[in-house]
Protein backbone atom coordinates (compact mmCIF):
# COMPACT_ATOMS: atom_id res chain seq x y z
CA UNK A 1 0.00 0.00 0.00
CA UNK A 2 2.76 2.42 0.74
CA UNK A 3 4.27 2.00 -2.68
CA UNK A 4 0.73 2.65 -4.10
CA UNK A 5 0.92 5.97 -2.25
CA UNK A 6 4.50 6.89 -3.34
CA UNK A 7 3.73 6.69 -6.72
CA UNK A 8 0.39 8.32 -6.80
CA UNK A 9 2.36 11.36 -4.98
CA UNK A 10 4.93 11.25 -7.58
CA UNK A 11 1.94 11.53 -10.63
CA UNK A 12 0.42 14.49 -8.21
CA UNK A 13 3.58 16.07 -8.42
CA UNK A 14 3.82 15.81 -12.05
CA UNK A 15 0.35 17.74 -11.97
CA UNK A 16 1.59 19.66 -9.50
CA UNK A 17 4.66 20.71 -11.90
CA UNK A 18 3.39 20.81 -15.03
CA UNK A 19 0.18 23.26 -13.38
CA UNK A 20 3.18 25.93 -12.68
CA UNK A 21 3.57 26.36 -16.29
CA UNK A 22 0.13 27.41 -16.66
CA UNK A 23 -1.15 29.21 -13.59
CA UNK A 24 1.54 32.67 -14.97
CA UNK A 25 2.65 33.59 -10.80
CA UNK A 26 -0.94 32.37 -9.60
CA UNK A 27 -2.56 34.80 -11.67
CA UNK A 28 -4.90 32.37 -13.78
CA UNK A 29 -7.39 30.84 -11.31
CA UNK A 30 -7.83 27.21 -12.57
CA UNK A 31 -4.58 26.24 -12.72
CA UNK A 32 -3.68 28.06 -9.87
CA UNK A 33 -6.60 26.03 -7.88
CA UNK A 34 -4.81 22.84 -9.66
CA UNK A 35 -1.39 23.79 -8.90
CA UNK A 36 -2.83 23.97 -4.81
CA UNK A 37 -4.57 20.95 -4.57
CA UNK A 38 -2.06 18.88 -6.37
CA UNK A 39 0.83 20.42 -4.29
CA UNK A 40 -1.14 19.41 -1.08
CA UNK A 41 -2.44 16.06 -2.16
CA UNK A 42 1.36 15.02 -3.30
CA UNK A 43 2.75 16.22 -0.01
CA UNK A 44 -0.01 14.17 2.01
CA UNK A 45 0.47 10.85 0.08
CA UNK A 46 4.37 11.44 0.61
CA UNK A 47 3.57 12.02 4.68
CA UNK A 48 1.76 8.41 4.32
CA UNK A 49 4.36 6.64 1.97
CA UNK A 50 7.25 7.60 4.52
CA UNK A 51 5.11 6.22 7.70
CA UNK A 52 6.35 2.82 6.90
CA UNK A 53 8.80 2.99 3.95
CA UNK A 54 12.54 4.19 3.99
CA UNK A 55 12.11 7.94 4.00
CA UNK A 56 15.67 8.19 1.68
CA UNK A 57 13.67 5.90 -0.70
CA UNK A 58 10.41 7.74 -0.50
CA UNK A 59 12.00 11.19 -1.50
CA UNK A 60 14.65 9.82 -4.01
CA UNK A 61 11.62 7.61 -5.64
CA UNK A 62 9.09 11.05 -5.46
CA UNK A 63 11.54 13.40 -6.80
CA UNK A 64 12.62 11.23 -9.95
CA UNK A 65 9.32 10.42 -10.73
CA UNK A 66 8.44 14.12 -10.65
CA UNK A 67 11.86 14.73 -12.79
CA UNK A 68 10.99 12.16 -15.05
CA UNK A 69 7.24 12.55 -15.08
CA UNK A 70 7.86 16.57 -16.25
CA UNK A 71 11.03 15.51 -18.41
CA UNK A 72 8.68 13.61 -20.96
CA UNK A 73 5.48 15.64 -20.59
CA UNK A 74 7.93 18.76 -22.04
CA UNK A 75 9.92 16.41 -25.01
CA UNK A 76 5.88 15.41 -25.81
CA UNK A 77 3.87 18.49 -25.15
CA UNK A 78 6.37 21.44 -25.11
CA UNK A 79 8.93 20.11 -27.81
CA UNK A 80 11.55 20.27 -25.76
CA UNK A 81 14.49 18.94 -26.60
CA UNK A 82 15.13 14.71 -27.03
CA UNK A 83 18.73 13.93 -28.21
CA UNK A 84 20.61 11.00 -26.80
CA UNK A 85 21.97 12.83 -23.78
CA UNK A 86 18.08 14.00 -22.39
CA UNK A 87 17.03 10.52 -23.01
CA UNK A 88 19.91 8.48 -21.63
CA UNK A 89 19.90 11.18 -18.17
CA UNK A 90 16.09 10.35 -17.82
CA UNK A 91 17.21 6.64 -18.17
CA UNK A 92 19.45 6.52 -15.48
CA UNK A 93 16.98 8.26 -13.11
CA UNK A 94 14.73 5.47 -14.29
CA UNK A 95 17.32 2.92 -13.18
CA UNK A 96 17.82 4.14 -9.77
CA UNK A 97 14.16 4.68 -8.75
CA UNK A 98 13.87 0.40 -9.91
CA UNK A 99 16.93 -0.18 -7.79
CA UNK A 100 15.73 1.78 -4.83
CA UNK A 101 12.15 0.05 -5.04
CA UNK A 102 14.01 -3.14 -5.74
CA UNK A 103 16.17 -3.18 -2.68
CA UNK A 104 13.93 -2.30 -0.29
CA UNK A 105 12.32 -4.72 2.18
CA UNK A 106 8.65 -3.27 2.58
Amino acid sequence: MAWFLLFSAGFAEIVFALSLKYNQGFTKLWPSIITLLSGAVSFYLLMLAIKTLPLGTAYAVWTGMGAVGVALVGILLFKESSDVYRLLSIALVVIGIIGLKLTDNN
